[in-house]
């Protein structure tokens, strides 16, 4: 599931930092979702859309739904590897799946699913859609994926 064609995007390797641990000197839940986001804006950028550009066009990325199954612990020293991929999930929404290894060994640490869509300012106010521009890249993306 993590060859790196079904993962056509990467970060890493990252390290874990002192801070981002709890008291029992693991990961704290939540800053994954830190470093799921990084990776996202990352793959939008390598998609050739940056997420700053998107929003001074009139168009907010915003997440709907997350979805994060915890295999195993990150700690303090770690290095690790982000993989996503990027596809459709309707009309109007797109999904991020994402994985986060550690990289020593490639073990599975995290498993995600993002949801999100676009607000769009229109001449009747803001709405939900995506603008074209990020829709090619998402049917593009979907292709590249085998989505």
């Amino acid at each position: 599931m993590n060859e790196a064609t079904t993962w056509p995007f990467e970060v890493g390797p990252l390290d874990v930092r002192d801070y981002e641990c709890d008291l029992q000197g693991v990961v704290n839940n939540a800053v994954y979702l830190n470093y799921l986001e990084h990776a996202r804006h990352r793959c939008l950028i390598d998609l050739g859309l940056d997420f700053a550009d998107l929003h001074e066009s009139g168009c907010d990325l915003v997440v709907t739904r997350a979805e994060v199954d915890y295999r195993q612990p990150l700690r303090s020293g770690d290095q690790f590897l982000v993989r996503t991929r990027v596809g459709r999930s309707g009309k109007i929404r797109f999904a991020f799946d994402q994985i986060i290894l550690r990289a020593a060994d490639e073990r599975l640490m995290v498993e995600a699913r993002i949801v999100g869509t676009g607000i769009l300012d229109t001449d009747k106010g803001r709405r939900p859609g995506l603008p074209q521009q990020l829709q090619d890249k998402l049917d593009e993306a979907d292709q590249t994926s085998g989505g």
